[in-house]
């Protein structure tokens, strides 16, 4: 069912103790609008958890708080009057549903979150989770310290690519500019986003080798084994977007084979709905950036990518 913001602040006022989850393969925008709704939460009395459902990149770890996630363990409990689900519906949040049959409250900015049986706050305009966050704190009347300020504005950065991308709004670089009053430090950011391991550049080699094109050059793709992924990859954050900016392509993407038929799925685009492809494939994500687990074997992966992606065009 879809609430307001005000309602949204409501129902977490009057919960107690509150479990806090994005989805799996998290990004910037997962980690950094859960961090700051922790610290939000406990600021204003709440007890507050993050449980996710997977690894996350390092380049993230350098984000306040970061040390108090956790990772949930089978046959694990967690006593929630609340389940604070961001930057994703439901179905993409892992074992962490396993954790407590808590009500759920969820807030999302992707347009393919169709809120069925479950409280969404859904803003599609917003340029990421984490500008909601920001609005909900402001609801909530709570104070925005430097440590939530950096967690939000990473949200927000990664997800318009640094302001970059066409989502990029005229509030979303007004929330930003009030973060940097709150304390945020854009350069440590970005330097910290940037990093890459030895193992990382290794692998964006191979997987440049591995570019395809599809469609008479209207779409590019990647292709990353299992066997790279073991040797020489840390993260594929980014490696996408070696292939995004080639002229003439409209839809890019990137297949990791994580392990045995388990694939992930990352795809980028200028014009064609990258979103409705990826739920078609029991995905989800933006118009222009969205993603999927296939769980076939990478040349399959390719076959049924391939096949939905010219459904599509």
């Amino acid at each position: 069912m879809m609430i307001t913001l005000k309602e949204a602040a409501e129902k977490i006022k009057a919960a107690n103790k509150i479990l806090i989850t994005a989805h799996v393969l998290p990004d910037g925008d997962a980690i950094g609008s859960t961090l700051a709704a922790m610290q939000i939460l406990r600021n204003i009395g709440k007890t507050a958890q993050i449980f996710i459902d997977d690894t996350v990149r390092k380049n993230l770890h350098v984000l306040p708080h970061f040390e108090e996630i956790r990772r949930p363990v089978d046959g694990e409990k967690f006593d929630a009057d609340l389940l604070l689900i961001l930057d994703t519906s439901p179905e993409r949040i892992g074992n962490v549903r396993k954790l407590t049959d808590a009500p759920i409250l969820n807030i999302d900015h992707h347009v393919t979150n169709s809120g069925k049986d479950y409280d969404l706050y859904l803003e599609h305009e917003a340029a990421a989770t984490c500008e909601i966050v920001f609005k909900l704190a402001k609801e909530l009347n709570a104070e925005i310290t430097s440590d939530i300020a950096t967690c939000l504005y990473t949200g927000i950065a990664t997800d318009t690519g640094f302001f970059q991308f066409s989502n990029t709004t005229a509030q979303t670089l007004h929330t930003a500019a009030e973060l940097i009053d709150c304390g945020v430090k854009p350069n440590f950011i970005s330097e910290e986003l940037e990093k890459r391991s030895a193992a990382e550049v290794q692998g964006m080699k191979i997987a440049l080798n591995s570019l395809k094109f599809f469609y008479d050059g209207k779409v590019a793709g990647m292709f990353i084994d299992l066997e790279t992924m073991k040797t020489f990859v840390d993260s594929t954050e980014g490696f996408i977007d070696l292939i995004r900016v080639i002229d003439g392509v409209d839809v890019a993407f990137l297949i990791s084979e994580k392990a045995e038929k388990f694939c992930r799925v990352s795809m980028r685009s200028k014009g064609v709905d990258v979103s409705k492809i990826a739920n078609s494939l029991g995905g989800g994500g933006h118009i222009r950036a969205a993603g999927c687990t296939l769980y076939t074997t990478l040349e399959d992966a390719e076959k049924i990518l391939i096949e939905a992606i010219g459904k599509a065009l």
